[in-house]
Formats: C-alpha cells, sequence, structure tokens
C-alpha cells in the first residue's frame, strides 16, 4: 500500500480550493499562479511541485471531477435513468461551486467538452440502435443529441434557471431519457 503524505495532500487540496474560490470570482485568464498560491497561502515551489501551471492544474480538477464521476456511475450501471441521475446529480450538488463555475460561470471551455464526453460515454451503454425506436438514427446524432440535452438542463440547473430542488431536477431529466431512448 502507497502511503502518501498527509501535508501533500493538504497542500493540493488548498491549491485546487483557492483555484476554485479564484475561478468563481474572476475569469480564468486573469488569474496568476501568484493568486492560487497567495489564495492557498502556499509558495510558488509548492505549487510547481505538483502542477506544470493553471491550466495543468484546471485539467487534473476536471479530470478528477469526471474520474470520481465515471466511478460514481460504475456501482449503479443496473439502474434506471432516473435513479442513476439522482446518484450523480447528488455528486454534482455536492461539488456546487466547482460545477457551477465550470458549467455556468466564467469557468473553462474544457470541462463542458470533458463533461458531454463523460456523458455520452454512459448513455453509449444503455442505448439501443439497432432495433426499437431508434434503429433509423445515427448512434453519433443520437448521442450527442441527448447529451448535449443532458449538459443543458444541468448547465440551466446551475446557472438557477430550474427552480426545483437537484433531486426532482434529476428525477424527470432521467424520466426524460427513459422515455426518449
Amino acid at each position: 500500500m502507497i502511503k502518501v503524505d498527509r501535508r501533500i495532500l493538504k497542500s493540493q487540496e488548498a491549491i485546487k480550493s483557492a483555484f476554485i474560490e479564484l475561478i468563481s470570482e474572476k475569469e480564468f485568464d486573469k488569474i496568476t499562479v501568484k493568486d492560487i498560491c497567495k489564495g492557498a497561502n502556499v509558495g510558488n515551489r509548492t505549487f510547481y511541485l505538483h502542477y506544470l501551471d493553471k491550466f495543468d492544474l484546471l485539467d487534473k480538477l476536471i479530470e478528477e471531477h469526471i474520474y470520481n464521476l465515471k466511478k460514481l456511475c460504475k456501482p449503479h450501471s443496473g439502474l434506471d435513468f432516473k435513479e442513476a441521475n439522482v446518484i450523480w446529480f447528488e455528486y454534482l450538488d455536492n461539488h456546487y461551486l466547482f460545477f457551477s463555475t465550470m458549467l455556468a460561470g466564467k469557468g473553462a471551455f474544457a470541462f463542458r467538452k470533458h463533461f458531454l464526453e463523460f456523458i455520452i460515454e454512459e448513455l453509449k451503454i444503455d442505448v439501443e440502435i439497432i432495433k426499437g425506436k431508434n434503429q433509423r438514427f445515427s448512434e453519433s446524432v443520437l448521442l450527442n443529441f441527448f447529451g448535449a440535452a443532458i449538459v443543458g438542463v444541468v448547465e440551466t440547473y446551475f446557472m438557477k434557471g430550474i427552480p426545483d430542488p437537484p433531486e426532482v431536477v434529476a428525477e424527470q431529466l432521467g424520466m426524460l431519457i427513459e422515455r426518449n431512448l
């Protein structure tokens, strides 16, 4: 078993938290490594020990959240869309500042692309295009259509365009997917 130094984890968490806070307040392009270090109360050397630059930090944060969503989905692959959506919507809501910034705020365009790819990957497992009501559709068109719709609903939720609680949004989104796929 690999033993991880708690000080390293603490520094990384402080850097990530400071970065998320900064990106929720101002544009990504205007954030400097110095700003991040100041917010995290760490030195530049500590930052560069873990990350190449702010782009690397953003990439690693995105990868971490997408990985966590994938990990969350694996044991629940047998659930219907409604139940599965509630589970991952809870994760989104528990990391509200990150996801609201990435999807609805001054966040990075790159996240939306990764998030859409994640959604399409998950849909691909359950979409039936060989027979039934979707047999005449291109798999690519079908997956991109529903993936974009899901990302759009999640974005609207985070922009406060949907006043319903996350459980209701997740359930209704799941029912719409089940009805149409």
